[in-house]
């Protein structure tokens, strides 16, 4: 290979790296990777029915606890 086309690889591959690092450290900046009970919430669950068996369930213990729920 030539060396210019080893130093137009390098370049581009820092300028890449460089703007992928700006893109972490804002997505780090402005709270994107900050909701780790959302991320522990998936991992409980195996499939979307048990998600949505277990969001039933929140919702009426919300329910008991406002007084309103009317059982079905």
């Amino acid at each position: 290979m030539d060396s210019w086309v080893v130093a137009m690889m390098l370049g581009a591959s820092l300028f890449l790296g460089g703007i992928a690092l700006i893109a972490f450290l804002w997505g780090i900046k402005t709270g994107q990777f900050d909701d780790e009970k959302r991320m522990m919430n998936q991992v409980q669950f195996d499939d979307e029915n048990e998600l949505n068996d277990a969001a039933d369930q929140q919702k009426k213990r919300d329910a008991l606890r406002k007084k309103d729920y009317r059982p079905e």
